[in-house]
């Protein structure tokens, strides 16, 4: 609350507030007075007041008629109970009520500036949320993922179709292809945007650890367990909970989590008591669950209850025409965040980067794109300012009918140009697997390994 607020007082003694009221015009505050209820819903009806100070004890209509009046039609005023001793149980249950505190008469100054002081810090705190959760939603809403693919397309009518139900959805892809921001989008564009959106990464958290997160734990449960623990689905409650990386859990937290899928209601380790919560679920992973199941590491009858809705998020290579859109976002967002001139990328360049197989899919691009940002000094990123696995436009006809010009050729130059131009392409079209592009090239891995090292050539993001 800022030395402008605007505060109203409704006392029928009025007279016995004015030291109070004068001393708080004195620091700064806008104060009104009236004398009873009726006028106080009079008076607000001309001014949006910060703060109402309304004695508990009026006739006609008492204090917590007027707080009933102000916490129905205007939420946002906070409302002081003035009380006298004999009325201190009654405060308390108007503070129930959403009274923001009281005090007892006769109210002093100081004792009301410490209150107000607490208001304001309040007032400003649930700004800060509400402007940060605004924020946030609308930085999740779907319409706000780059890509007019038709494979994205697709999705977006899915999400319409989708948010406003409780299905159960499980969101596979790639890693770095955007898994969890779609789930973003399918909780932000939802009923339940206003209730929390809890992620857990289950791949990243020891499977002795990884249940305690889940489902929480009671004081004196297991060693350490000092005090006791919510767990993800309690603080979910009303909301959504991301599962990241379902495919990684173990089968006794399988088991445990299909319970609670079939039932809703779990127990805290070294608990007895049964809590039930209202959760969306949401699975997100980068493994085929499908041959999973086939092979005993994942639960079929998990997989059904988790694949109710399943959504695919296509590879950045399969994405036709959404590279230059993710470029030119990625250059804004990186310029605007190291407060710089908005940079350009070069035609050659960027048919370069089309042409390149993204391995590590849109996380690798921004990584790319951030580094051009902070590195290059120029306005325009240069072909040449790429990293070198992915100059794939530069690269010649590998069967080049070679010419020696008058001044001669180094031979061993031009071959070991050829050997890098092949490898790098051998590594693009294997998506990065090693493997794969050592059969393509006809060596062995282990040769192809040795080659890369001894020529410094790294494809960041490939597979082993």
């Amino acid at each position: 609350m800022k030395i402008s607020s605007k505060i109203l007082v409704v006392d029928d003694e009025p007279l016995t507030l004015e030291l109070v009221v004068e001393g708080l015009r004195t620091e700064g505050y806008s104060v009104d007075l009236v004398s009873n209820g009726k006028d106080a819903i009079t008076a607000n009806k001309t001014s949006n007041y910060d703060l109402v100070i309304t004695d508990l004890s009026m006739p006609d209509m008492s204090g917590m008629q007027v707080l009933a009046h102000f916490t129905e039609h205007c939420p946002e005023t906070f409302v002081i109970m003035l009380t006298g001793y004999g009325t201190i149980e009654t405060a308390v249950e108007a503070m129930k009520r959403g009274a923001f505190d009281y005090l007892a008469k006769p109210a002093k100054l100081d004792e009301l500036l410490i209150v107000l002081k607490r208001a304001e810090e309040v007032k400003d705190l649930r700004n800060e949320n509400v402007l940060l959760r605004s924020q946030i939603q609308e930085q999740y809403r779907f319409e706000r993922i780059i890509g007019q693919c038709r494979q994205l397309k697709t999705l977006y009518r899915i999400i319409q179709r989708l948010a406003n139900t409780d299905s159960t959805v499980l969101i596979t892809g790639e890693s770095g292809t955007g898994k969890e921001l779609i789930a973003h989008a399918i909780h932000y564009s939802s009923e339940r945007k206003e209730k929390p959106f809890v992620p857990i990464n289950c791949g990243a958290i020891p499977e002795e650890l990884l249940e305690s997160e889940l489902f929480g734990h009671e004081k004196g449960a297991f060693t350490g367990a000092f005090k006791e623990r919510r767990g993800r689905f309690e603080l979910a409650h009303k909301g959504t909970i991301l599962l990241d990386e379902i495919g990684e859990m173990s089968p006794k937290l399988q088991v445990k989590l299909l319970r609670f899928l079939q039932e809703t209601k779990f127990q805290r380790i070294g608990g007895s008591r049964t809590i039930e919560v209202d959760v969306r679920i949401l699975a997100a992973t980068n493994k085929d669950l499908e041959k999973a199941v086939a092979s005993g590491e994942f639960r079929e009858d998990l997989f059904y209850r988790l694949n109710v809705i399943p959504l695919h998020v296509a590879p950045l290579r399969e994405r036709e025409g959404d590279v230059p859109l993710l470029v030119r976002h990625f250059l804004k967002i990186h310029c605007e965040k190291k407060d710089i001139p908005l940079k350009r990328i070069s035609k050659t360049a960027l048919e370069s980067l089309e042409r390149y197989s993204w391995p590590g899919n849109v996380r690798e691009l921004e990584n790319v794109i951030e580094r051009m940002v902070i590195l290059m000094e120029g306005e325009e990123i240069q072909l040449d300012d790429l990293p070198l696995r992915m100059r794939i436009s530069e690269r010649p006809n590998v069967n080049p009918s070679l010419e020696i010009g008058e001044e001669g050729i180094d031979l061993k130059e031009t071959m070991d140009e050829i050997e890098n131009r092949l490898i790098l392409e051998a590594l693009n079209k294997a998506g990065g697997v090693k493997n794969k592009a050592a059969k393509l090239l006809g060596l062995n891995r282990t040769t192809l390994i040795e080659k890369m090292k001894k020529k410094n050539i790294t494809f960041p993001l490939a597979a082993p």
